[in-house]
């Protein structure tokens, strides 16, 4: 990838000389010449093309917080309550894993400001 980088680099800059030490160019077309042809197209590529690494980081990144926040469950003292369901135990130490039903609210519950369903005249 640097390759590319520092090869490209090279082609404008020796662009931009060129029109600044031709007899009809100038230092500004040069600059222009070098802005346009070289910064401008190569930072997107170089965005472009670390693409993957970053996702790659993020993917890391995400998997050691929910490593570390299963070893944290597990080192975390358990419910003693005789008859406690093991899904209420599990859903304490990790929130992710809570059942769509065990959630102390309605499902369908009308929130202030929120649009009231519609429904059908009687």
């Amino acid at each position: 990838m640097y390759l590319v980088v520092i090869a490209w680099m090279y082609v404008t800059l020796m662009m931009a000389v060129a029109e600044a030490t031709s007899p009809e160019g100038s230092v500004l077309g040069a600059l222009i010449t070098f802005g346009l042809y070289g910064l401008l197209p190569l930072s997107l590529v170089v965005y472009a093309m670390g693409a993957p690494g970053r996702s790659r980081a993020i993917k890391a990144a995400e998997q050691r917080e929910r490593e570390s926040a299963r070893a944290a469950a597990a080192a975390a003292p358990t419910n003693s309550e005789p008859g406690a369901p093991e899904e209420k135990l599990s859903a304490e130490a990790d929130p992710s894993t809570l059942a769509p039903d065990t959630c102390s609210e309605p499902a369908a519950c009308a929130k202030s400001g929120a649009v009231a369903p519609v429904r059908k005249e009687p």
